[in-house]
């Protein structure tokens, strides 16, 4: 296995995952399946509640969340170390000398890789019978896309050496084209037996629509109400794979060779400590039926942070509203540290399916998949922050919502829902429609963020919104609430300086030069 590049670990699930097309300097390569990787070198992370809704999405055969391998820094210089990191295959696989015009597939022997360890981006397929090539120089092979000479589809003509008919690649974008998908999964290394029988529509490569990505993510709410749960929780992922006392006392004997986790257990007996165990392997197994409430137990903690439970991942601060929006908003809470895990579902192409809806309530979307059966583990990530959270007032946003300009804003917003999904033949027209309680909580949101970035130097990418929106009606509702956090895996993410924007006076101020 050779490295042809690097990418960021988030990346994986927001950009470049399973499926995706990852175009680098001398080629292009397609993310293949989880079949293909190996997950000796992955981290698992643990997420009760996220892999609860993930299996009731996609099955109960889904037992882990791993983070996608990492290769160690110090292993980097190391020509002897283990090719950590996630399987590419050359997309497309045909190649073109650009000196004699040879054109063959990648496994024909005829271009040879030639790697650069040290630039793994410099890393290329050579042409090293050329006969055309001047001395002991093999000219590099490069990707079919760039036949022609300017590199545009209508410059690339594809001609049959019999019969001398042509056409230009160009007449694969035109609308009447109707070619249909022979069911070809290259990143499965699978073709369905039976034809797809859709329409298939050309893209360019690199094409934003050519990969969207279909993840679930959770916040990790602490449920512990007292110490010794607390800890079981903190220390889960060492002590699932207890099975007994004994394998617990064994356990405990070599916390001896870690003083700092001595303390942890130390004031606890061993039947207390299984019996902890015990009980949270009891609560993870258990059997719904229901569809898991992603967001409610997050909303009930928000809503009341005076009775969160404070651990390493997270802790709550409650401070008086924004100055000037008393009428408006309830108490601001202060999120000074958060956890956010986030697992890759599936991908789909051309369009996203949901911006709003959670994939849980997504029952009947077609989600392509990432392997070629069954998944029992999927991609995650992980990031640390803090954040914002704001809870509108019922009674004020109910007053806003009864305004006759709101209500005629709401049809238009319908109706514009209405002829978005008659555009893709989706029926019935009006199902989805998220709401004028939803369009302000986001509007409101993307204002509050833009504002921030502007004033505080924050990465636009490194904030991120959740909205908490539900009527009376609903279940666990009435909802009015936004999270702004900090979700990027750098530095940006730790620095403690959105948490001091949630003052009052600041954050008064920021909201009013938002809605300005």
């Amino acid at each position: 296995m050779n490295e042809i590049g690097q990418i960021r670990p988030s990346q994986l699930i927001f950009t470049f995952g399973v499926a995706s097309l990852i175009d680098l300097p001398n080629m292009s390569g397609l993310v293949m399946g989880l079949d293909d990787w190996n997950t000796q070198y992955c981290r698992e992370i643990e997420e009760d509640r996220l892999l609860m809704a993930i299996q009731q999405r996609l099955g109960s055969q889904v037992r882990q969340l791993f983070i996608p391998p990492i290769k160690l820094d110090e292993s980097k210089s190391d020509p002897g170390a283990p090719a950590i990191g996630v399987p590419v295959a050359p997309f497309p696989r045909w190649m073109r000398c650009p000196l004699c015009d040879t054109l063959a597939t990648i496994d024909s022997g005829v271009f040879r890789l030639k790697q650069d360890q040290w630039r793994p981006d410099r890393t290329e397929y050579r042409h090293e019978g050329c006969t055309k090539a001047k001395g002991n120089i093999s000219p590099s092979a490069l990707s079919v896309r760039f036949l022609g000479i300017s590199g545009d589809a209508s410059d690339i003509i594809v001609q049959c050496l019999i019969c001398n008919s042509n056409r230009r690649m160009s007449d694969a974008f035109d609308q009447d084209a109707q070619f249909k998908c022979p069911g070809h999964h290259p990143h499965l290394r699978r073709i369905d037996q039976k034809p797809c029988g859709e329409v298939a529509k050309a893209i360019l490569l690199g094409a934003s629509n050519s990969w969207f990505s279909v993840s679930l993510s959770a916040l990790s709410i602490p449920l512990a109400t007292d110490r010794l749960t607390k800890i079981v929780e903190e220390q889960w992922g060492d002590l699932k794979g207890v099975q007994s006392q004994e394998e617990l006392q064994f356990f405990r004997r070599m916390l001896q060779k870690f003083p700092s986790l001595i303390s942890a257990f130390s004031d606890f007996k061993d039947s207390e400590i299984w019996e902890a165990v015990e009980a949270k392997r009891s609560g993870t197994e258990q059997d719904d039926s229901s569809v898991p409430d992603i967001k409610l137990p997050e909303w009930q903690v928000f809503s009341n942070p005076n009775s969160a439970v404070e651990n390493r991942d997270f802790k709550l601060r409650k401070v008086t509203p924004p100055k000037g929006f008393e009428d408006s908003f309830e108490d601001t809470v202060l999120v000074e540290r958060i956890r956010e895990v986030r697992a890759l579902l599936g991908y789909t192409r051309l369009e996203s399916n949901a911006d709003f809806a959670e994939i849980t309530a997504l029952e009947d979307v077609r989600i392509s998949p990432i392997s070629r059966t069954s998944p029992t583990w999927l991609p995650a990530s992980e990031v640390r922050g803090e954040g914002i959270f704001l809870q509108l007032k019922e009674e004020a946003l109910q007053s806003w919502e009864s305004r006759k300009e709101v209500q005629q804003l709401r049809l238009d917003f319908l109706e514009s829902h209405k002829l978005w999904r008659k555009l893709r033949r989706l029926t019935p027209t009006h199902d989805g429609f998220p709401g004028i309680r939803l369009v302000l909580l986001h509007s409101l949101a993307h204002a509050l963020i833009r504002q921030i970035v502007l004033d505080c130097g924050y990465n636009s990418a490194s904030l991120r919104e959740r909205l908490y929106c539900r009527w009376g009606s609903d279940h666990g509702g009435p909802m009015a609430g936004i999270l702004i956090y900090t979700a990027a895996p750098d530095s940006e993410g730790t620095l403690g300086g959105l948490v001091e924007l949630g003052n009052p006076a600041s954050l008064g101020r920021h909201l009013q030069q938002a809605l300005e």
